[in-house]
């Protein structure tokens, strides 16, 4: 799946909220990210050192160029986003992931359950910087009768709050989506809407789109623009798969007159059919095994909770970049101002309607 923005609580925010629970979440996010920044070394450094491995080097290189590109202005080849001082520092995070996000929802609903934070607002998990913590709050959730999922996030955004450095777990990525990972944080910072998730991951997949299409034309090889090309189409199967099988719980337990056992085993039944059709998908792949590790930690509703943040708008999003004519400044301008309208009026907003 794409990767999923996580902001981390950067205000001494705890006191704003009631009970120790909510303080010790935040300590710990709070703690994970200074430890990140503690240890993080400037790129040039890690570059010139001799102790560098290869690979590391190639990659580190490779996500200073993409963010030079995305910060240098449009007049210059560039993307024009803002530059917060991210990316210019890199810590190698000693596991393979940095952060573990709990996702719950009801037995009988994809709408995933909320917490509220200061910066971030509404969103529809929890990040752990130890999967232990991650597993433990997930244990809690199930105990109260949830759909629980636990995701690896490589990859996060603080919004611009603090200097992010480009991380070990970024570069376990092909190139092509370590190019749009760097595109796709650095444009969070530029607009973010708190607890609207689906305006603002639409927003970032949008910028991304366009700067990996303009990098492409700069910078494309063949191998890197097939290496793209097919993992977008697998990336788009994925993903109507998910948005289908999602619709069909959602009519599912929109009915009426069924009774609890009855609803779980239907709802068991769309899920069984998913996994058949994902293996039927898998075939028509030549056998790509890149996603049987998310199919494997038994998808449900958590799981499909959080599969439309990130497309849902994103067609809106590009019909108002293709009106400002690709100028990407004045597209980030508008946007804002769409992002001041209500939340249920954002949609029309961006379509001009």
């Amino acid at each position: 799946m794409r990767r999923r923005v996580w902001v981390a609580a950067l205000v001494a925010g705890g006191a704003l909220l009631s009970g120790c629970a909510d303080v010790r979440y935040l300590s710990q996010a709070a703690g994970g990210q200074l430890d990140l920044l503690r240890r993080a070394r400037p790129v040039a450094e890690v570059l010139a050192d001799p102790g560098t491995p290869a690979g590391v080097r190639r990659r580190l290189q490779l996500a200073s160029d993409v963010r030079a590109f995305a910060v240098a202005p449009e007049a210059a080849g560039g993307l024009g986003l803002p530059d917060h001082g991210s990316f210019l520092k890199y810590v190698d995070v000693g596991r393979p992931y940095v952060v573990w996000n709990v996702f719950s929802a009801p037995e009988f609903s994809v709408t995933l359950d909320t917490s509220c934070f200061p910066v971030a607002g509404c969103v529809g998990y929890r990040g752990y910087f130890t999967e232990s913590a991650a597993q433990a709050y997930a244990q809690q959730r199930r105990a109260a009768g949830r759909d629980v999922n636990v995701d690896g996030v490589s990859a996060y955004s603080t919004l611009g709050y603090l200097k992010d450095p480009v991380l070990s777990t970024m570069l376990s990525y092909p190139d092509a989506t370590l190019i749009r990972t760097i595109i796709h944080e650095l444009s969070h910072p530029s607009l973010y809407v708190p607890g609207d998730t689906v305006f603002n991951e639409s927003y970032a997949t949008a910028v991304e789109e366009e700067g990996m299409r303009r990098w492409l034309d700069q910078h494309g090889t063949p191998e890197l623009r097939e290496q793209d090309q097919l993992a977008q189409a697998r990336q788009a199967d994925f993903e109507a798969l998910l948005l289908g099988t999602r619709a069909r719980l959602e009519a599912l337990y929109a009915q009426s007159g069924l009774t609890e056992a009855a609803r779980r085993e239907r709802k068991a039944e769309v899920l069984t059919d998913m996994d058949a059709r994902y293996a039927a998908l898998k075939a028509t792949w030549g056998g790509y095994a890149g996603y049987d590790a998310f199919f494997a930690r038994s998808v449900n509703n958590a799981t499909l909770g959080a599969v439309a943040a990130y497309a849902t708008l994103v067609p809106d999003f590009q019909a108002l970049l293709a009106h400002v004519n690709g100028h990407l400044p004045t597209f980030i301008e508008a946007a804002r101002v769409c992002s001041r309208r209500p939340q249920a009026e954002r949609a029309a907003c961006l379509r001009g309607t």
